[in-house]
């Protein structure tokens, strides 16, 4: 079963790409949540808007936390690639069901809408669930535990 969870092309550059620009993207707003970094509010700020704002009982919030700074740790090492990008996948379709898809699919650029369409969501759920499928590619930890070489 982990061998299977882990199996990747130790070559496979195209795989390496999806899952380093997930995780590098994914990277900023984790650290925000988790570590109050890049100007966000910290762990327990974050549960407090989660729990107390949303009405999120906390050890989902706990788990949207971890999947975004952990998963995205994950996919910048390349280490349980599938896993992390299972947890950013799953967060993200919550966050489009939950707290984006009334705002419409664009962004929030110009200040107009009401809150942030789910665009960016859709672009991150799109890159997991391919990386999901690829494994970690090359340059992954994966690729190493799993024994394949690159050829």
């Amino acid at each position: 079963m982990l061998n299977r969870l882990l199996a990747t092309q130790a070559n496979d550059k195209v795989a390496a790409l999806l899952r380093l620009t997930l995780g590098l993207v994914m990277f900023p707003h984790g650290a925000q949540k988790a570590l109050g970094w890049f100007g966000g509010y910290g762990f327990s700020g974050t549960m407090n808007f989660f729990t107390q704002r949303m009405g999120i009982p906390a050890v989902f919030g706990v788990l949207a936390i971890a999947a975004e700074f952990l998963g995205a740790l994950g996919l910048i090492t390349g280490l349980l690639t599938r896993i992390a990008a299972f947890g950013i996948a799953l967060t993200m379709a919550v966050a489009i069901l939950t707290a984006h898809l009334p705002n419409g699919f664009f962004m929030n650029w110009y200040g107009t809408q009401k809150g942030e369409g789910f665009e960016y969501h859709l672009l991150a759920l799109g890159l997991a669930v391919a990386v999901i499928i690829r494994g970690g590619g090359a340059a992954s930890i994966d690729a190493r535990l799993s024994g394949k070489r690159k050829a």
